[in-house]
């Protein structure tokens, strides 16, 4: 097997243990709720704790993989997330499983980055697109196979041995440090340039105008891509059970429709990008994100709901296939994964409290007002995305210089 689909099954695996092992809090939060005896806010905060620990893994891990080597520090982020997931399952009170869901935090957030430099610095210009929807669609596997597990293991065991299972991914580690080589771009930077304080520095995101402007369109990308997918899967089930009046298994039925047309978008958005180049591609499923949101409100029948949900997922979560190629063609192999990291996990922590404003939304107005705010954000990221240039006078540094 060569290098390239090393690195791919490298990294989809370790997207597919992250999601798998971030899906297990939604399956397991009602047992854990019950037995801590918290209410639903406090709960809520096992997720918003996890989101700060990815946010500030994704800087630490990039960072430490700029310095000192992709797959060395791969490894050490999967072993930290497999722990800390162990660790929740012994937990004896609430205050045990935050600071647990933290460590594991840290960890995810430090190995999606990295597995997406590694990849893209692996891959020919002409392939990168379809190399990162490999690895993105792990995401999907592992919610997959945390819905499989869930739904095994919580009935006769519990929410604790979920958890503890959930360490099994510290065996994949040493397997991917035993038998993956260092990213030959990486060590081909360290030849030309061995001052390590230079590398994976989080200043060099912001060092001038330009730079500042680029890292700073390329968070709003990514919050709005996270605000959208959460907004989406967190609140549609239970608006379409209200305003459609679907009995919970047909709303599990429109969950499994759209995370099927999410994979079918991603795996085609990483061709798209091949074919079309980065720009077209995004300004293609943005515009198409914000018309399907928006007419997805008008969607009534049990198939208009699930094809409607469908084409919906396909275009506002394939676009999540092109990020780390998005992200890493702007910056060189110095600060790659540092900007990664730190970018898509700014995205995940912002992002992630998108759900709060659409249950105000829901709250206080209707599903078409959440759908038309949606479809904004959609509409905000495409006019961001419209204003990136990328090209090779960009004033990125490069320690390499």
């Amino acid at each position: 097997m060569n290098y390239q689909k090393k690195a791919v099954i490298a990294s989809t695996t370790g997207l597919t243990l992250e999601g798998m092992d971030i899906m297990f809090i939604s399956y397991a939060m009602s047992m854990m709720i019950s037995e801590f005896h918290i209410d639903m806010a406090q709960g809520g905060l096992i997720s918003s704790v996890t989101n700060i620990g990815m946010l500030l893994g994704g800087i630490i891990f990039g960072i430490l993989a700029d310095k000192f080597g992709r797959v060395k520090v791969f490894t050490y982020t999967i072993i930290l997330f497999a722990i800390g997931t162990g660790l929740t399952g012994f937990a004896t009170n609430i205050e045990q499983v935050y600071v647990f869901r933290f460590i594991a935090g840290l960890g995810a957030g430090g190995e999606y980055g990295i597995g997406m430099a590694l990849v893209v610095e692996v891959w020919p210009k002409n392939k990168q697109g379809r190399a990162s929807s490999y690895v993105s669609v792990g995401a999907q596997y592992g919610v997959i196979l945390a819905a499989l597990l869930s739904a095994f293991i919580l009935p006769k065991f519990g929410w604790r041995t979920l958890f503890i299972i959930g360490m099994i991914p510290v065996i994949f580690a040493f397997i991917v440090r035993k038998n993956l080589d260092e990213s030959p771009v990486w060590l081909g930077a360290q030849k030309v340039n061995k001052d390590k304080k230079a590398k994976g520095n989080l200043s060099l995101l912001f060092s001038n105008s330009k730079v500042t402007m680029t890292t700073i369109s390329l968070s709003i990308m990514a919050t709005v891509q996270i605000a959208g997918y959460n907004g989406l899967m967190i609140w549609l089930p239970s608006m379409l059970q209200k305003s459609q009046g679907l009995s919970v298994s047909s709303s599990a039925l429109w969950t499994i429709s759209t995370a099927l047309g999410m994979i079918l978008g991603m795996l085609t958005f990483g061709r798209f990008i091949d074919y079309f180049g980065i720009k077209r591609s995004y300004g293609i499923f943005l515009l198409s994100s914000a018309c399907s949101v928006y007419f997805y409100s008008f969607a009534t029948g049990s198939l208009g709901i699930l094809v409607g949900g469908a084409i919906v997922g396909f275009f506002s979560n394939g676009m999540f296939a092109g990020y780390g190629a998005l992200i890493s063609s702007f910056y060189s192999v110095d600060i790659r994964s540092t900007a990664t990291n730190s970018i898509f996990n700014f995205g995940r922590a912002v992002g992630g409290l998108s759900p709060i404003l659409v249950g105000y939304i829901l709250q206080n107005y209707n599903m078409s007002i959440v759908m038309i705010y949606l479809a904004l954000l959609y509409v905000i990221s495409f006019v961001v995305m419209m204003g990136l240039k990328r090209n090779h006078e960009m004033d990125i540094i490069s320690v390499t210089n």
